[in-house]
């Protein structure tokens, strides 16, 4: 049986000092099987920045060959890692350990004494996060973590490189291409990060596409109120759940979960409508018979601190973020009262220690599609809420060699490689052969959603068991 082979390699923390003080990589290989049509390494990355991907070289194989192309996963090394920081990279950044605790305080101040409590408890992690890495903070660009890649490609013997890329692992990828494009093979990038957003203005974006999402998820629940019972019209879910909201904070649902637990929880119904069901039968039965234990059972805490320290850290050092808090909280009322309220304030927070980190980052790094880059294959789900629909777009406008699939309606993040048949025949084709949809203005191909995964049926018993789509783990949270 084919195994992942793990090792550290060893990174300068700056590269422009090579000889200087080192940091170590974790790496996973997943090697190939068809030796006589071998096609290199193909390393892939969750997203995040923060996420965990050595888990990933065997996965990616297995989700491939879910897709009835394990014939194409069969030629690759796929390379998982986890990138500077990260999980058994050494070292592991992390903070304050416990600062994503529940019960925490109401994401959305009702006063000015409110919203201060959050910006001290924002400030100290930023603080904390100094005081215990202070060295290595300012080495935790997006362009930093791309020079350790390109030194795991020449550990491993490898000209040039394939890649795998969700969400922020796009801009990851695409980072990499910008800066050593005669290294790379083939790039997949699935979920774009809107190169013109990086990253204070992203957040904003995602606020309106998650609104939109929620909402489709409460409309959603109306269509089936003979099943859930939490109201007729979309309007009617979305004031229950609001009801809801406000009673965890003054009474914690099970007494585990408050206002912020909840929103985190069901938060994940705006990235995947996988989450759809599930989290429709947890919230009915605790508004419906009292029973906390489905909520209870899903509920995110807000993730492990090391993935919620990197994603401040490495998003601290690329971009140039508003110092002056006046701007966080203008822009954040402006959104509130426009109608953006489910996630506005909840983001502020999950962003606002940039605001205090103990240097200040960028420029931006501007983003370049060489002549000479090999085409690469973008993949945009139209309605998905954490990369918008404008970031596939603008990445194809960057690398005009590029091909962009669209997926017609699609709400889930990152989406191929979980049964759009459509989807999952292009990425297989690509990386098989490098072959590419032919270019037309805008996006270059189309494929529709598959109804079945956008608008699930909960009195289809398969369906209404499921926890799981075509193989790929559901992940509970903020990436």
């Amino acid at each position: 049986m084919n195994q992942a082979q793990c090792a550290q390699v060893e990174v300068p923390l700056d590269h422009a000092r090579p000889n200087g003080r080192k940091i170590s990589i974790a790496v996973s290989r997943f090697k190939h099987t068809d030796e006589k049509n071998y096609q290199g390494v193909l390393f892939v990355n969750p997203g995040g920045p923060g996420g965990s991907g050595l888990a990933y070289a065997p996965a990616l194989a297995r989700w491939i060959g879910g897709t009835g192309h394990a014939d194409v996963a069969a030629k690759y090394d796929v390379i998982g890692f986890d990138p500077r920081g990260v999980g058994s990279s050494k070292p592991a950044l992390t903070c304050d350990p416990n600062y994503s605790d529940p019960i925490r305080p109401d994401y959305v101040p009702g006063s000015w004494k409110e919203e201060k409590a959050w910006i001290a408890k924002s400030k100290k992690y930023a603080q904390d996060c100094a005081k215990k890495f202070g060295w290595l903070l300012p080495h935790m660009r997006t362009t930093d973590a791309a020079r350790d890649i390109d030194v795991i490609r020449a550990a491993l013997g490898q000209d040039k490189i394939s890649w795998y890329g969700f969400s922020y692992g796009t801009y990851f990828g695409a980072t990499y291409a910008t800066l050593f494009p005669n290294r790379v093979k083939r790039m997949v990038l699935d979920g774009n990060v809107n190169p013109k957003t990086v990253w204070y203005d992203a957040q904003l974006e995602q606020d309106k596409a998650f609104e939109h999402n929620m909402k489709a998820w409460w409309a959603w629940i109306a269509k089936y109120d003979s099943v859930y019972h939490l109201g007729k019209t979309e309007k009617a879910v979305e004031a229950k759940y609001y009801a809801v909201r406000a009673a965890a904070k003054k009474s914690p649902i099970g007494g585990q979960m408050g206002p912020d637990e909840l929103d985190d929880t069901v938060l994940s119904a705006g990235y995947n409508t996988g989450y759809y069901i599930p989290f429709a039968e947890a919230l009915s039965a605790w508004v419906n018979d009292e029973d906390a234990s489905g909520l209870l059972g899903w509920m995110s805490t807000g993730g492990d601190d090391n993935g919620f320290a990197v994603y401040n850290a490495v998003q601290a050092a690329d971009a140039r973020w508003p110092r002056n808090w006046s701007k966080w909280h203008r822009d954040a009322v402006k959104l509130y009262r426009q109608g953006y309220r489910f996630n506005t304030w909840s983001n502020v927070w999950f962003n606002a220690p940039v605001a205090f980190w103990p240097f200040k980052g960028g420029p931006e790094f501007r983003l370049k599609g060489a002549r000479n880059l090999p085409g690469m294959l973008l993949v945009q789900s139209t309605e998905d809420a954490a990369t918008p629909v404008a970031g596939g777009l603008q990445m194809h406008k960057v690398f005009p060699s590029s091909r962009l699939v669209f997926e017609v309606g699609g709400k889930t993040h990152a989406n191929t490689l979980n049964g759009n048949v459509c989807l999952d025949d292009k990425v297989a084709a690509y990386l098989d052969t490098g072959a590419l949809p032919a270019s037309h203005r805008g996006p270059d191909a189309y494929c529709k959603a598959v109804p079945a995964l956008n608008d699930p049926d909960p009195t289809a018993m398969a369906l209404k068991a499921a926890r799981t789509t075509a193989g790929k783990d559901l992940p509970v949270g903020r990436p």
